[in-house]
């Protein structure tokens, strides 16, 4: 989502479909379902990947009472952003390229925000960081006629033809300097880097031309490049963004030329699609046949393709499938079709050994908003929330998403009514809402924990494991307040310890349950409940 939307842009936002479908079904009520789906579908699911958080440069730079220095990292807001498990940065190609084949980074010559330094901090702390390098920057919106400019048109001057991957040869070589300075590798033609080392002033701190910091591992090529709601000058086919994508990747497989493409930089960087608007697996497939025909096949028979990770974006709410109703209010995760739509793209993805992510989910706390959490009985919206935010990441881990990145850390406007403008975890006071103490202490908890299986479908039962522990999280997929008894066989009764969340703290409740023959009865609520004992060796 953009920092700022059009008041005419949001009239029609509201009917956009990057958002679950209301289920008409009942959830599945046997308590005796077990779904041991261990590593299936690749890799272990870590829990704490679970628990990203869509952010911006000055999030982590910008001290409230100096506004206009964005020189170092502001340690209150570096400690909120260490709650969670990974960080996906917006940034504005604007503010690396501000001048067509004129890069900077630290400080960038559009906004003064020193990137090295967030990058190298995220590094030092242990946070991976995915960045969206999005948006035209304002010499190729002027390539666009007047009433056309739009940061978020096609990554192309205008009228050049979009199912060309040379169309995006701007975009790619911006691709390529970004991974030739915060990749791993060192080995880059020094001819090949376009750093712009001239002071904006006198006494400015100067860029340097750098590469292999190793500090980026994932980059992702724009976001929602399938947006049709803002017409032909923004909205890519499937056909015409795997073109882009192909540019992008590594020069079109190095047709482009020399200093165009991520992979021409550094081969281990990941490059992640945009998140998809539309929860569609036919878009993706129709990239993939695009890669098909135009990229052909490697030497072990696998296709070329021009991306390593499939992502898309979904937002949880009462608007039914095939159907122009509006969204009018959020809904818990499991009520919808939350589930299969990730087993689609799962599926979809598996088959070419790709993993899947979903880089925004969230809901909103202005009681006005069509995508709004509710009070549920004692409970207020802000409750709801987090409960909702966290049965999320439950939700995707048991349904094999490796990573989930939550919109967005801080408000845009909590008095707006607008859709994802009150989605903040944290509000402005730099204080965490009990989402985010809900995501501090479950990474806390279980952060290391990969997802097991899934034992029960109501009260749903996870098992997660690590080392010697077992993890049992429960809840009710539900959003009516209802409560469950639940009487719960362990592995093992040694070292057993309940763990309650508490919204108004970092810190969970801890109880030791009465054990008898290696089992406990639980009160089950919606809010997830952890039960933690050692594993049999």
């Amino acid at each position: 989502m953009n920092k700022i939307l059009s008041i005419f842009l949001l009239a029609f936002y509201f009917i956009l479909p990057k958002e679950c479908n209301l289920s008409t079904t009942a959830p599945e009520v046997s308590a005796n379902t077990t779904t041991d789906s261990f590593f299936v579908f690749g890799p272990p699911v870590v829990f704490k990947n679970m628990l990203g958080i869509n952010a911006f440069e000055w999030n982590f730079l910008q001290d409230p009472k100096n506004p206009n220095d964005g020189s170092g990292i502001f340690e209150p807001k570096m400690k909120l952003i260490r709650s969670f498990g990974g960080v996906r940065h917006y940034l504005d190609w604007q503010k690396i390229e501000p001048v067509e084949g004129s890069f900077t980074f630290n400080p960038t010559n559009n906004g003064g925000w020193d990137l090295d330094t967030i990058y190298q901090r995220c590094k030092e702390d242990s946070i991976d960081v995915l960045v969206c390098l999005k948006n035209c920057p304002d010499w190729i919106q002027n390539t666009y006629p007047a009433d056309s400019r739009d940061a978020e048109n096609v990554p192309a001057p205008y009228g050049l033809d979009r199912s060309k991957p040379a169309s995006y040869i701007e975009q790619a070589k911006a691709g390529f300097q970004f991974a030739a300075r915060y990749g791993s590798n060192k080995n880059i033609d020094p001819t090949l880097i376009a750093v712009n080392t001239t002071p904006r002033w006198t006494g400015d701190h100067v860029n340097e031309a750098k590469t292999g910091m190793n500090l980026i591992k994932y980059i992702e090529c724009d976001n929602e490049r399938d947006k049709w709601w803002k017409g032909d000058k923004a909205h890519q086919s499937a056909q015409e963004y795997a073109a882009n994508l192909s540019a992008f990747y590594d020069g079109d497989k190095g047709k482009l030329g020399k200093g165009v493409g991520v992979k021409n930089a550094d081969p281990a960087m990941q490059v992640v699609m945009a998140g998809l608007a539309a929860t569609d697996t036919n878009y993706v497939a129709n990239m993939i046949k695009w890669c098909k025909q135009n990229r052909g096949y490697k030497k072990d028979g696998t296709v070329d393709l021009c991306f390593d990770v499939v992502n898309y974006h979904l937002y949880a709410n009462d608007h039914k499938n095939n159907s122009d109703d509006q969204r009018t209010v959020g809904v818990a995760p499991e009520l919808c079709e939350t589930g299969q739509v990730s087993d689609d793209f799962v599926k979809l993805a598996s088959a070419y050994n790709l993993p899947v992510w979903v880089t925004e989910a969230g809901y909103d706390v202005n009681p006005h908003s069509p995508q709004r959490a509710i009070s549920i009985g004692d409970k207020s919206a802000l409750i709801t929330q987090a409960d909702w935010i966290l049965r999320t990441a439950l939700l995707y881990a048991r349904h094999h998403v490796q990573k989930l990145f939550f919109y967005e850390l801080y408000d845009d406007n909590i008095q707006s009514y607008t859709q994802y403008a009150s989605s903040g975890l944290v509000d402005d006071n730099l204080v965490r809402r009990p989402a985010a103490n809900y995501i501090y202490q479950a990474k806390k908890l279980m952060g290391q924990y990969i997802y097991k299986r899934t034992i029960s479908q109501y009260p749903l039962v996870d098992e997660y494991v690590y080392q010697d522990k077992i993890m049992y999280v429960l809840m009710l997929p539900d959003q009516t307040g209802k409560t469950f008894p639940y009487h719960l066989s362990l592995t093992n009764s040694k070292n057993v310890i309940l763990y309650k969340l508490n919204p108004s703290s970092t810190e969970m409740v801890e109880a030791r349950p009465v054990v008898n023959n290696n089992s406990i009865d639980v009160h089950v609520t919606e809010t997830p409940v952890f039960i933690q004992c050692q594993s049999v060796k």
